[in-house]
């Protein structure tokens, strides 16, 4: 029972928020609920929102098709970070020009699978 959820427009660099989504990837679900829950990363509230997400999409289409899925069989099978658009603002500089200011956005994207 595959299950996905994503997570569009974050407004965290896809650089930090890999970190965190390195960390999940092939684990439990449980696992990475605690991995996630007492991790200092600000990156790890919404990659743990998006994991809830795809775990109740699991839920959901199991109820669809009359079956029952158990959280505690579910694994992170995948876990990747994309990179949003990117807001560009402009910061005075030294001798009247102007600095580019990159604010980077993210897609997180999590897929859930039962163990085989």
């Amino acid at each position: 029972m595959e299950a996905k959820a994503t997570a569009r427009h974050i407004r965290m660099s896809p650089r930090k928020v890999r970190l965190v989504v390195d960390q999940i990837r092939g684990r439990s679900v449980n696992e990475a609920y605690a991995l996630l829950q007492f991790s200092k990363k600000a990156a790890a509230e919404p990659v743990s929102k998006t994991l809830r997400s795809a775990v109740a999409n699991a839920q959901v289409k199991a109820e669809d098709e009359g079956e029952f899925v158990d959280v505690d069989e579910l694994i992170v099978r995948e876990a990747f970070v994309n990179e949003g658009p990117t807001l560009r603002r402009w910061r005075a500089a030294a001798m009247g020009r102007a600095a580019p200011i990159r604010k980077r956005m993210s897609h997180i994207t999590v897929v859930v699978d039962t163990r085989e």
